[in-house]
């Protein structure tokens, strides 16, 4: 509801909401135009008493005195009849040039503030700040619940950035921006409240002037004393007295408050400050249109420019959400179907699946209704079973399409309960997987439906565990199933092999590491980094396999490290490739196993080919970051990968320590058992905020987050805190 709610406001507003960020941000140039050219002295440095009398000796017609809130200085003054205005140097009170305000930026200011369009203008633009406001606010929500909490809203967002506009990139700018843009909101929506008297507004409290006055010949303006109390960064506004008359006085405003000066004394007749609620209006004015804070001006400026790459981004999430929906032909109304099949997807991939489902058991001649969780029906007349497909948001949330479902299950009766089997879909990489599957499995467990078969786990879009499972339904079912699922083929390009290093040939377990580059005729290679993946389709095939990556794309080479598997389609192709041939593939980023920034020690743990984007990570270490390598391998005369490279490595400080393991030689090690060997440097590094990246097989992985919690056990820590902190980091296979 939220998510949605995000959506139409955006797509109703896009266009004020343009043009409000776009003139906002040309009107906060101007305080820092202003203020550039302004010469400010520092506190204490000169008082009113200074400026008036030096501003006197250079305008003898000098009528008032105003500093701006960029801290500009300006004179108003009549000279041989004619009224002017000149922006002064407050320490000299020399001219530096004739004060006009700029007919650009007071079209712009219109257009801001009004669309140019008068009060209905002002109105559509106070309407507009209230919907950025919501934007602003719904959109900070979803960031919590998709970094797994509040606490965690400023963790590394999570999640690749693959397709043509990644939801991450949209989410990353949203969240530098969200606070500058909703403070921008909020004060525009105060202040056209304000302007249609929505809320009173605050009256400067006045200064009760009906003390008697003296007429007295004047003081030097330099010597009263009133004035020389008060410092030049306070003053707002002087008004001279009429020079004819000796009975006027100085009208002196400042920022804290207003009164009037004898200019024969130079005393107070009297002063009042303005009181705190139109002080703090004044400050909110001032918060929004950045005048007396320049810096705020920009830096709000800056933010109002990610509203058009926002609106743009937002739109085409949505767009390319939209069109990755499948068209489900042959979907029986609910009413007439026996197979109800619910989907909660945030992305839409879990779709793809769901298509596949519908299509295998129409051929096993069932009569299927797909629907998105959210539109669980209070009753289904003829349905004998509910299978639900759903993936996970954030850190345990419902996707999108199935954030109400909870809540009408609550309304459903008893007699609604049919025989239901739930699949889970998401990345065993996550700490949260497929935690809303047993969310929902949990509750129908709880209110004793009849389960058809045990919730099982897609990891990662596997085809292979969805027609697993799709056996098992149909012997659940009692009739034949074929379940097969295949993701759109992405674009390819071919590459061509420049070099090959064989390892592990002595212990029957070939290994290589491949160097490949773009065919020159297809220009160069596309940004990339180490860990980043590329996807090799090979021959005979159209499932791509993925291999982390060793290089960045600055190298100029693609590497990666392939062990050939038994029957291994892709493996085997790879590893009999010769320099010159070519195999077709693309790369797909991998932005969620990347080191973070800062210089905190970075712990990276592999096995085998899991070294591959480890040692992308330590060469790209130019600053020397404290880098600990744990890596295991069969045989150190045979397999030792990049042997003489972490040697060098190590030479020049790309990586501090090196511990391997060796599970074939005559004490057999594997990597866990250097990790518990040196635990106490690791507690150390641990608690000195280090991060840890891990890359390999799934059952080294399992071992070594055993291994890990009980290293990290005295410091009140595991492996499952350390991933909510973003600090522990998988890549598995």
């Amino acid at each position: 509801m939220l998510r949605r709610l995000h959506l139409i406001i955006g797509l109703f507003a896009a266009l004020f909401l343009l043009v409000l960020a776009v003139s906002g941000a040309v009107l906060s140039l101007e305080p820092a135009l202003q203020r550039a050219g302004a010469t400010i002295p520092a506190r204490g440095m000169m008082s009113v008493a200074d400026l008036a009398q030096k501003a006197e000796r250079a305008y003898p017609g000098i009528e008032q005195l105003e500093r701006l809130p960029s801290g500009a200085v300006l004179v108003y003054f009549t000279h041989e009849g004619q009224s002017g205005a000149d922006l002064i140097n407050p320490v000299s009170g020399e001219r530096l040039a004739a004060y006009q305000p700029s007919a650009f930026f007071s079209w712009v200011k219109d257009l801001h503030r009004a669309f140019l369009w008068d009060d209905r203008g002002r109105a559509t633009a106070g309407i507009s700040a209230l919907l950025m406001a919501v934007i602003c606010l719904s959109g900070i929500a979803l960031l919590a619940s998709r970094a797994g909490g509040w606490r965690k809203l400023l963790s590394p967002i999570r999640g690749a950035a693959n397709g043509a506009i990644s939801p991450r990139l949209h989410a990353e700018i949203a969240r530098a921006a969200a606070l500058a843009l909703l403070l921008s909101a909020l004060t525009a929506v105060w202040m056209s409240a304000l302007r249609f008297e929505l809320l009173p507004e605050a009256v400067e409290q006045e200064a009760d002037f009906t003390q008697s006055v003296v007429a007295l010949p004047p003081a030097p303006i330099g010597t009263l004393p009133a004035l020389q109390q008060v410092d030049l960064q306070d003053l707002h506004q002087l008004i001279f007295p009429f020079r004819a008359d000796p009975l006027d006085v100085y009208t002196l405003r400042t920022h804290q408050g207003s009164g009037y000066v004898d200019q024969a004394s130079g005393q107070w007749l009297s002063y009042a400050d303005y009181g705190n609620t139109a002080t703090l209006q004044n400050f909110i004015m001032e918060l929004h249109t950045g005048e007396a804070y320049w810096w705020l001006g920009l830096l709000l400026g800056l933010a109002a420019l990610t509203v058009p790459v926002l609106t743009i981004t937002g739109i085409l999430i949505w767009w390319q959400r939209q069109r990755a929906k499948p068209q489900l032909t042959g979907n029986t109304p609910r009413h007439l179907a026996d197979t109800i099949v619910l989907v909660g997807s945030e992305t839409n991939t879990t779709w793809g699946f769901a298509k596949s489902l519908l299509e295998g058991l129409t051929a096993a001649g069932c009569r299927v209704h797909v629907a998105p969780m959210n539109e669980l029906a209070h009753h289904y007349a003829k349905a004998r079973r509910l299978l639900i497909l759903t993936a996970t948001y954030g850190d345990g949330d419902a996707p999108a399409s199935a954030n109400q479902f909870m809540h009408k299950l609550d309304k459903l009766p008893v007699v609604s309960a049919l025989p239901w089997a739930v699949l889970g879909f998401g990345d065993r990489q996550f700490c949260s997987f497929c935690a809303f599957a047993d969310e929902v499995t949990q509750y129908l467990q709880r209110q004793q439906w009849p389960q058809l078969l045990p919730t099982e786990y897609i990891d990662r879009q596997s085809g292979s565990s969805f027609e697993h499972w799709g056996m098992a339904l149909g012997q659940a079912i009692d009739m034949p199933l074929s379940l097969h699922y295949t993701p759109a083929p992405r674009a390819t390009q071919p590459l061509v092999l420049l070099q090959r290093e064989n390892y592990g040939e002595a212990v029957n377990a070939l290994t290589c590491v491949l160097r490949f580059n773009r065919v020159a005729s297809r220009g160069a290679l596309p940004a990339f980094s180490a860990g980043d993946l590329v996807s090799i389709v090979p021959p005979g095939s159209d499932a791509p396999r993925f291999y982390s990556l060793a290089s960045n794309s600055k190298d100029g080479v693609l590497e990666i490290c392939v062990r050939q598997q038994n029957n291994g389609l892709c493996s085997s192709f790879l590893c009999s490739m010769q320099p010159g041939d070519c195999a077709d593939g693309f790369i797909q980023y991998n932005a969620r196993f990347k080191p973070c920034s800062g210089k905190s020690a970075i712990i990276l743990i592999g096995a085998g080919t899991g070294i591959s984007p480890l040692i992308g990570f330590i060469r790209a270490n130019k600053s020397q970051r404290p880098m600990h390598l744990y890596w295991g391998g069969r045989l150190a005369e045979s397999d030792f990968l990049y042997q003489h490279e972490l040697r060098s490595l190590l030479t020049d400080k790309h990586l501090l320590q090196l511990h391997v393991a060796f599970s074939r030689s005559s004490k057999p090690e594997y990597v866990q058992h250097k990790l518990l060997e040196d635990a106490v440097n690791i507690r150390h590094l641990v608690n000195a905020n280090a991060q840890i990246l891990l890359c390999g097989g799934r059952k080294m992985a399992n071992d070594v987050a055993s291994s890990m919690d009980i290293i990290l056990a005295p410091l009140s820590l595991d492996v499952a805190k350390l991933k909510q902190q973003g600090r522990y980091l998988e890549d598995t296979y």
